[in-house]
């Protein structure tokens, strides 16, 4: 199998999904892809005092927003397959940052921070003991690191430019937390090669990612193996993490989406242990959760959590 190394400079960079875009590389079903992404806006540093680098997308576009590596072609792939991206290692780089308040928003609204000062917040990451730091009035807060890519997905449909904010049945900017290391993304194949795109590291978020964004910093090492599944075909995305299984469900409407995340859900579970779907309901409702992904992206996110090893069979129980 092959290891494609992507550096960061421009050529490598979108801003947009659009199937007209060139490569910016050809893997095949197996083969790695390691690269290194760009804050969220569009700069990167390797190093504190290492001078503060901002990029473009590799060509015009008419509204470039989060920058992402890609597309990256994956050769055979077309409709009706499923592009499986196994999260090998996420390295996050030595700073990042978060916003909140400002411009009238849905979770601005909320919180009646509509109109108010949009103040950033700066956070020192430190890899060696996994804590992100930051000065809030004069006391420092520190979190725990928990990176991940805000911004996984295939190209949708058409030969349209598709902005990066909102999920889409493809993938894309999921801002799921629960997809760090070990993990593997199943996505549905809606044109011919695929077309991958990832970016938009984050350090830490919480579930919701309440104020519009998480601790967003550019990821020093991504290393991601990508399968082609030509059998496999699914209708949305689902993932394999170390949290367990994850469906997921996208829409305007949060309880469209959590209807979508429930659905996927029993689906998988009626499959899995051979139960009808009453039966996968009811086990789903004594051992699955429902989070909120995110709900500042437009289109809102939902996932259902399916922890690993938490159900056993009576099968399991005999063989112990």
């Amino acid at each position: 199998m092959t290891t494609h190394v992507l550096s960061l400079q421009s050529i490598n960079l979108r801003g947009s999904f659009s199937s007209t875009y060139t490569p910016a590389a050809v893997m095949a079903s197996g083969d790695t892809l390691q690269t290194t992404t760009p804050d969220i806006e569009w700069g990167y540093s390797g190093k504190e005092n290492e001078p503060y680098q901002i990029y473009q997308p590799a060509s015009e576009e008419p509204a470039p927003k989060h920058p992402v590596i890609g597309p990256v072609y994956i050769q055979e792939a077309e409709p009706g397959m499923t592009v499986e991206v196994h999260i090998k290692r996420l390295v996050p780089g030595w700073y990042g940052r978060n916003w909140a308040g400002g411009a009238s928003s849905w979770q601005n609204d909320a919180m009646h921070l509509s109109g108010s000062e949009r103040i950033q917040v700066d956070w020192r990451l430190d890899r060696k003991n996994s804590t992100a730091s930051a000065m809030f009035g004069n006391f420092k807060y520190s979190i725990p690191l928990r990176p991940f890519l805000g911004l996984i997905g295939l190209q949708p449909p058409g030969n349209e430019v598709y902005p990066t904010p909102p999920p889409y049945f493809t993938g894309g900017n999921i801002d799921c937390r629960e997809l760090t290391e070990g993990s593997r993304l199943f996505l549905p194949v809606a044109v011919s090669g695929g077309a991958l795109y990832i970016g938009d590291g984050h350090a830490a978020q919480g579930d919701g990612e309440v104020s519009g964004t998480a601790v967003e910093c550019p990821m020093d090492e991504v290393e991601i193996k990508v399968t082609l599944h030509k059998d496999m075909e699914i209708a949305q995305p689902y993932a394999e993490t170390p949290s367990g299984l994850l469906t997921f469900g996208f829409d305007k409407d949060l309880n469209t989406a959590a209807s979508s995340a429930l659905e996927d859900l029993i689906g998988k579970i009626s499959s899995r242990y051979g139960l009808k779907p009453q039966e996968a309901a009811a086990l789903a409702s004594a051992a699955a959760d429902l989070h909120i992904t995110q709900v500042v992206n437009g289109v809102k996110g939902v996932h259902a959590i399916l922890p690993h090893h938490l159900i056993t069979t009576q099968l399991e129980e005999e063989n112990r």
